[in-house]
């Protein structure tokens, strides 16, 4: 019988004898809670729980499905306040884990999902919305964990998914009975799916009338039947199972991605939240991609990590008052502070929707994610220039244990007295880990890729930069006739009369 999770110890017990597939080096695992690979994911997560305990204002929310307290990433927000606040607890987790904590994919996909199912139902007669709240209700009677899973693999990405030689290259409806749909497929990439208790499946794109079968929202367990995981490899991912916890470089946490196979898996009708109206997907793709892109906020909270190691690296190489160095570490914030900047600023220009929650400015969370595609990167390089080569070839924690070589290690790798070498040694695996290691997957690849790669925002950007209305602007400065209807103002220049609030 489910048990409510209270903190992070009663969520790890949550995950133990469920019986899941997963793969990992070419091995099945019995039991991923106890493997050291898989361990430092589960125990970001669990950081989410113990945070709403030290923090319950910032981490945690009253449900108003069951008036109880439950995590902030389980919450639909109805206030700028509310997508403020989850701004502020992503990125107090990148500070307190120096990782990705896997909960914001499936915040923002229910988010998003709210206000489409509203929609839908408005205008067909469908029950979806009631349909998801139920399902929201049984998620904070239980305090769970949801997973987003919305990547599909794609195949030929020239062709729409109807087109594809083979149809699992996009999840996909099977079969039906009267009880519900039978899907197949795969989705990849999917962040802390073997760490999650329910995913939401959702399609990766728009989609054409020829693509009914794909247009498929739908919760699962994670322990359905015909579903597989597949862990991703990371760098430096083995160093988990080595003796000593120095070289792995952050001790306690990781980031998870794996790849999850679908063969013919059940989704009961209760559970369902689109059925083939493929008209609607192109909403709710912009819907969460503009939620996940703005949830990018957690980089700034790596990023704080980050610039604190290379802080204390540039101290403990003796060099921490140099005029470069601190120029470079102003450097390091005022990127990492432009990323925040901008995706708090989109929670601060939400808006609400028909269904009553509020949606998060579109222009600035993907302002945000195309900076995160960036500015990471420079900080890491940044951390590494501040490092020193050692941050890629220091010997290993066995020969700093040696008893012959290890003092002579000792004594040659240190460097300013006021600490010992293994402190530094510490900090520089640290930054190994977080800018090349096990880390570098969700502070920099992750940083391209998730959430759309950086062409997507740049497309989106495109199509609400308003250059018509921005021209019409000049012109009547410039003293320039223009149109003054006052319907093409309003089709012209509609975002910027919704985010300044003007009639």
């Amino acid at each position: 019988m489910q048990v409510k999770i209270t903190d992070g110890t009663s969520y790890i017990e949550s995950l133990r004898n469920r019986g899941l597939k997963i793969f990992l080096f070419g091995n099945e695992i019995d039991e991923p809670v106890d493997h050291p690979v898989i361990r430092p994911s589960i125990n970001a997560i669990a950081k989410t729980y113990d945070l709403a305990i030290e923090k319950p204002e910032l981490a945690s929310v009253i449900s108003p499905f069951t008036g109880e307290r439950v995590s902030r990433f389980l919450h639909v927000c109805t206030s700028t306040q509310d997508l403020v606040l989850q701004n502020k607890m992503q990125r107090k987790l990148g500070q307190l884990t120096g990782t990705c904590f896997q909960r914001c994919v499936g915040m923002d996909a229910f988010n998003a999902l709210y206000s489409v199912t509203f929609e839908m139902d408005e205008k067909l007669g469908t029950s979806y919305h009631q349909k998801l709240k139920i399902f929201l209700t049984q998620m904070h009677q239980y305090n769970l964990v949801l997973g987003g899973a919305m990547t599909d693999v794609k195949g030929d990405r020239s062709l729409f998914p109807h087109q594809q030689p083979d149809p699992d290259m996009y999840l996909h409806i099977t079969k039906r009975s009267e009880k519900g749909v039978f899907l197949s497929g795969a989705k990849a990439h999917q962040t802390g799916c073997i760490n999650s208790h329910y995913l939401m499946v959702m399609p990766t794109t728009r989609l054409s009338e020829k693509d009914k079968n794909y247009a498929v929202v739908g919760s699962i367990p994670v322990t359905s039947k015909g579903v597989t995981y597949i862990y991703g490899r990371q760098s430096c991912d083995t160093r988990s199972m080595e003796d000593g916890n120095i070289d792995v470089g952050n001790a306690t946490y990781g980031g998870q991605e794996a790849m999850i196979l679908f063969d013919n898996v059940f989704i009961p009708n209760e559970n369902i939240y689109m059925d083939g109206e493929y008209e609607f997907a192109a909403m709710l793709v912009e819907r969460f991609t503009t939620f996940h892109r703005r949830s990018y906020v957690c980089k700034s909270g790596v990023g704080d990590v980050l610039i604190g190691a290379a802080a204390a690296v540039s101290e403990m190489n003796g060099v921490p008052k140099a005029s470069h160095i601190k120029d470079k570490l102003v450097q390091m914030s005022h990127l990492n502070e432009t990323v925040y900047a901008t995706g708090i600023a989109s929670s601060y220009q939400g808006y609400q929707t028909k269904a009553g929650n509020y949606q998060c400015d579109d222009m600035l969370a993907n302002v945000c994610k195309h900076h995160v595609t960036k500015m990471p990167y420079e900080i890491a390089q940044i951390a590494q220039d501040l490092a020193g080569g050692f941050v890629s070839t220091l010997p290993s924690e066995q020969d700093l244990n040696h008893p012959e070589i290890g003092k002579l290690l000792k004594k040659y790798l240190r460097g300013n007295a006021d600490f010992t070498t293994e402190e530094r040694i510490r900090i520089l695996r640290l930054i190994e880990n977080m800018t090349m290691g096990r880390n570098a997957v969700g502070y920099l690849t992750e940083s391209i890729h998730g959430a759309g790669s950086p062409q997507a925002q740049r497309i989106q950007i495109g199509r609400m930069m308003q250059l018509e209305y921005k021209k019409r602007l000049a012109k009547v400065l410039a003293g320039i006739e223009v149109d003054d209807s006052e319907v093409l103002v309003n089709e012209l220049g509609d975002y910027f009369e919704r985010v300044f609030k003007t009639s």
